[in-house]
């Protein structure tokens, strides 16, 4: 596990410019499991599946998410439903990927491992 699970996610008003690809394969080795998929309407973002046991632990999972989402002011996409999680990192107002996506993915799959 990476350091940046214990980073602070920073808000971002698209004054930044988002990471290039070598950056996002950068940050991509401190996480675990996570891919970098791309769109035209997001552009880079992160993704990942979670598996679980019933519709209770999954439900249970995303509200966790939820609560580390809302506490880092940066806010995934969630799908969730019968034994499985879906989340999807990006920061929209730069369409793309910055080291917040990271730190929160970081977040993410710490409580994961619980």
């Amino acid at each position: 596990m990476s350091d940046l699970a214990n980073k602070k996610c920073v808000p971002c008003e698209g004054n930044i410019p988002p990471f290039n690809a070598e950056e996002i394969h950068k940050y991509l080795k401190k996480v675990d499991g996570w891919e970098v998929l791309e769109d035209k309407i997001d552009g880079f973002h992160l993704i990942k599946n979670f598996k679980f046991d019933n519709f209770l632990k999954s439900q249970e999972f995303v509200n966790k998410v939820g609560q580390i989402a809302e506490a880092e002011s940066h806010h995934p996409d969630l799908w969730f439903g019968w034994g499985y999680a879906r989340i999807k990192i990006f920061t929209h107002a730069i369409k793309g990927l910055a080291e917040s996506d990271f730190i929160l993915a970081a977040k993410i799959d710490k409580i994961s491992n619980v």
